[in-house]
């Protein structure tokens, strides 16, 4: 009889080679699983300290920005310019008041004003032990751009208060009229920064900020600010000591060091001193144009090594079912089971990360949309601004032609009394000739009265002319047609004060680039001003002269007036400055002129004569195109209609 059936067995080098491999391919299995998760969690992690590092970039761009108009606007400020004007005859308490209270309202560390030299002549601090006033400020590089004439930047450690802060600086300019015209001081603000730092202490990562010479002067951690990314040369810190930008700061090295560049632009680091010194870090950067530095964001690969741990854990588990899977055969039906229950908490947990993972991606996408939508809120409020600015602009030009429509009408209403009266007595004629049946006469006097009522609805027709509103595009404009326009309008007060006119301008038509409108509306109140300025005048002379070269035409109104003083000729052209009595004016005339002379893309420019009077030139562009001059000289009567 045949003995019971065995299966086959293994033989023993079989076995003992088994017993070799098993733990092998365990350890491989592990190792490579790590390796994959150690890859996919480090593209998650790169990805979310790309949007943390672009939102975060973002944010500070925008804190600083806002604030870059303040100086600019300070510089303009009547009181800035009047105070150095008259400096040392008035009080700078007034100024210093003004300069807190812009500093208040637009939440700022300090504003304080540069005199040509660089002293500070009144802070906002002015009633702080540390205050700037009578500090010397002309090695700072925001102070040597804006007495270049134009807009500053600057960031560095305040030398008084010891404060980090970013520093806008514009030029205040007192006579910007004259080519070689030089800014006669500095207004500077400066913007702490501890505001931003704050906000970023609620990130689950480190930010650090650092400058052209790599040193970080912002960060989530106190302990690494005034700290140099990388360790300084002895050259580099002792120009860095020079430039005053850190004060006497020691700017010590960081400590952190580069373990592997990867290939998707970030770097893994670890710090071998200070508050990171006890752990490693995903490190990626980002360049901000506008400023000329560098953010960067450490993010903890602390998720990284749990999610390594996790995979090889789960991969050896694998690893040891499937083994004892294959060696025990009686047991497959409940390793099947276990291996089911198994895929389904895989599937369940792959489901549970892409839910988590979609979560996140809608609520970035979220945060992007929003942030979206403020820029386009904030893109249409400033188109708003500028469309209700540009039609208030308008309206104030027509309302000043409607003044100077108001003081032509006592002129005007003299020259329609006259016919008026010429008509009553011709009616009257021809009734008593009517009567007396002598149809000739009647005849005659009706003529009269016909073409006395044509030079009626002359006349009244140019105020509707001078009273319409401008079209607002440039076109091609004569200027002899401009001059003859104002002229008949003055026609009356020319006549009556025996003011002498010459003409001075060859018998070619002179075309400029303009608008016919704003143009006539310009010379009307030109000649105006000077009509006004020749009234005690015993000879008085108005001289009107057309100068040409390759690409612009130079306009003159010549008075032999007393002139403009010398101390007003800085400030002829600003909003509401007049010399004339109280109710004559509102000094707008000028002020308006100017602006839409800036508008048509020239210039208006106020001086005196050598002997005496005073001499308005206006700049504009010259249009030589034949072609287009024709068609704008044909549509010229249409648009005096």
């Amino acid at each position: 009889m045949k003995g019971p059936h065995h299966p086959p067995r293994l033989s023993v080098p079989l076995r003992r080679l088994l017993l070799l491999l098993l733990p092998l391919g365990l350890v491989a299995i592990m190792w490579q699983a790590a390796q994959v998760a150690r890859e996919q969690a480090l593209h998650t992690l790169v990805r979310e300290a790309e949007n943390e590092l672009r939102l975060s970039a973002a944010g500070l761009e925008g804190h600083l920005t806002r604030h870059d108009y303040l100086p600019q606007l300070l510089a303009s400020r009547e009181m800035v310019k009047r105070f150095l004007t008259n400096r040392g005859h008035q009080d700078t308490m007034p100024l210093n008041l003004l300069l807190d209270q812009f500093r208040a309202i637009a939440d700022v560390s300090d504003v304080y004003l540069l005199d040509r030299l660089g002293t500070t002549l009144a802070a906002s601090n002015w009633h702080l032990t540390n205050t700037f006033i009578g500090h010397n400020y002309a090695f700072r590089s925001y102070y040597q751009d804006a007495i270049q004439g134009s807009r500053g930047r600057f960031f560095g450690l305040g030398t008084q208060s010891l404060e980090r802060g970013y520093y806008f600086s514009a030029p205040v300019w007192l006579d910007d009229t004259t080519p070689d015209a030089q800014p006669s001081g500095v207004m500077v603000i400066k913007v702490l920064l501890d505001a931003v730092e704050e906000s970023w202490a609620e990130q689950d990562a480190e930010l650090v900020v650092t400058d052209k010479d790599n040193i970080i002067f912002m960060a989530s951690r106190p302990e690494l600010r005034m700290t140099a990314l990388y360790p300084l040369s002895q050259e580099e810190h002792q120009a860095l000591l020079d430039s005053r930008r850190y004060a006497d700061e020691p700017l010590p090295p960081s400590g952190i060091q580069i373990l592997d560049y990867r290939g998707d632009g970030s770097r893994l680091v670890r710090f071998t001193e200070g508050p990171l010194a006890d752990g490693s870090y995903l490190g990626m950067t980002r360049h901000m144009d506008a400023f000329g530095w560098d953010m960067h964001i450490l993010k903890s690969l602390d998720p990284v090594l749990n999610a390594q741990w996790l995979a090889a854990l789960l991969a050896g588990g694998l690893y040891g079912v499937v083994t004892l899977a294959g060696g025990v055969g009686w047991q497959r039906l409940r390793l099947r089971r276990e291996r089911e229950l198994f895929a389904e908490r895989e599937r369940q947990t792959l489901a549970n990360v892409r839910d988590e993972l979609e979560r996140n991606v809608e609520l970035r996408t979220h945060d992007l949309m929003e942030t979206n939508r403020l820029l386009s809120d904030e893109i249409d409020e400033r188109r708003r601004a500028e469309e209700s600015l540009q039609q208030t602009q308008d309206e104030l030009i027509q309302a000043t032609k409607l003044a100077v429509l108001g003081q032509l009408a006592a002129g005007i209403n003299h020259e329609l009394n006259q016919p008026l009266a010429a008509i009553r007595a011709y009616a009257e004629n021809a009734r008593t000739f009517l009567a007396r049946n002598r149809r000739e006469a009647v005849d005659e006097n009706l003529a009269q009265v016909v073409e006395l009522t044509e030079r009626m609805a002359e006349i009244s027709s140019q105020l509707r002319q001078f009273s319409r509103k401008s079209g607002g595009s440039l076109t091609a404009v004569p200027v002899q047609a401009c001059f003859d326009y104002a002229m008949r309008l003055y026609q009356g007060r020319l006549r009556n004060a025996n003011v002498k006119v010459n003409r001075n301008w060859g018998e070619e038509e002179t075309w400029v680039q303009a608008d016919l409108v704003r143009l006539e509306q310009v010379l009307v109140n030109l000649i105006g001003n000077a009509l006004q300025a020749m009234a005690e005048t015993p000879d008085p002379t108005l001289m009107l002269g057309i100068e040409t070269s390759d690409r612009d035409v130079r306009i003159s109104v010549t008075d032999n007036g007393p002139g403009i003083p010398e101390q007003n000729l800085a400030r002829i052209f600003e909003p509401f400055f007049t010399s004339k009595s109280p109710g004559s004016g509102l000094g707008l005339g000028l002020s308006i002129s100017s602006r839409i002379i800036n508008d048509l893309g020239g210039r208006l420019e106020a001086g005196n004569q050598p002997g005496t009077g005073a001499r308005f030139t206006i700049t504009l562009p010259r249009d030589s195109d034949p072609d287009r001059s024709r068609l704008a000289n044909s549509q010229e009567p249409i648009s005096h209609a």
